[in-house]
């Protein structure tokens, strides 16, 4: 199912939500100059800034390749790279979609830091369910996971204009638990399913784990940040 757009309204410009997808894209392009140099070179580029399982446990575990800072600030860094044009359409197309009004209900600053724990945290399941893979991981769909489930928790009823492709290509609106759900369970069941077939070697693909942290954060935490206040005017928000 891919999300086309929601009717949930929102009652303030998500400033926060067009900086994200700005900063991704501006990164993106920065990669593509990267890619133009050569394979090796964008290769050293996404294991210096994507987030490589085995650099981080080796820290742990007193067994270190790296250094502290090396291993741990791509925690940070990977969320805002992406593998390929497909990969960053996808994720800031459904942030777009569901990041205005998590930001919203949050307020701008909260938000931002709302968005940031659950890319951390989506980086951290990763890491744990992935302990030995040396395959660096990228992208902001952890973080977006995060957002995906605080929306899923807080407007469950909003409708969300879905493509189905089921033989043929429908357009329904969908209540969004169903929506989010179903992309939530897809995840775990993929994570399952890799997690039985997983060697440090073929360690590579779509971190599901790291979706499912993020989406079962972001649920946590919005229960968590307390909404913003808000002012009434003209008879709405």
């Amino acid at each position: 199912m891919i999300p086309i757009r929601d009717d949930q309204p929102r009652f303030s410009t998500p400033y926060v939500t067009y900086f994200i997808v700005a900063l991704n894209v501006l990164i993106f392009l920065f990669e593509l100059s990267v890619r133009a140099e050569g394979p090796h070179a964008l290769a050293g580029f996404m294991y210096q800034f994507g987030v490589v399982p085995r650099e981080v446990t080796g820290i742990i575990t007193g067994t270190p390749h790296i250094s502290l800072a090396a291993a741990f600030v791509p925690i940070l860094t990977s969320m805002f790279l992406h593998a390929s044009f497909l990969h960053i359409l996808g994720n800031m197309w459904v942030l777009w979609i569901f990041g205005d009004n998590i930001e919203d209900y949050l307020g701008h600053f909260s938000y931002l830091v709302f968005y940031l724990l659950c890319g951390v945290a989506a980086s951290v399941t990763h890491i744990l369910l992935n302990a030995d893979s040396g395959v660096p991981s990228v992208g902001a769909s952890g973080a977006i996971a995060g957002v995906m489930g605080a929306y899923f928790l807080l407007y469950p009823r909003a409708r969300v204009l879905t493509v189905v492709p089921v033989f043929f290509l429908f357009f329904w609106w969908l209540p969004a638990w169903i929506v989010l759900g179903y992309w939530f369970l897809t995840q775990f069941l993929s994570g399952a399913a890799t997690s039985v077939a997983y060697t440090s070697e073929t360690g590579g693909g779509i971190a599901f784990w790291a979706h499912v942290g993020g989406f079962v954060a972001g649920i946590a935490l919005i229960k968590i940040f307390p909404e913003r206040p808000r002012r009434y005017r003209y008879g709405t928000w």
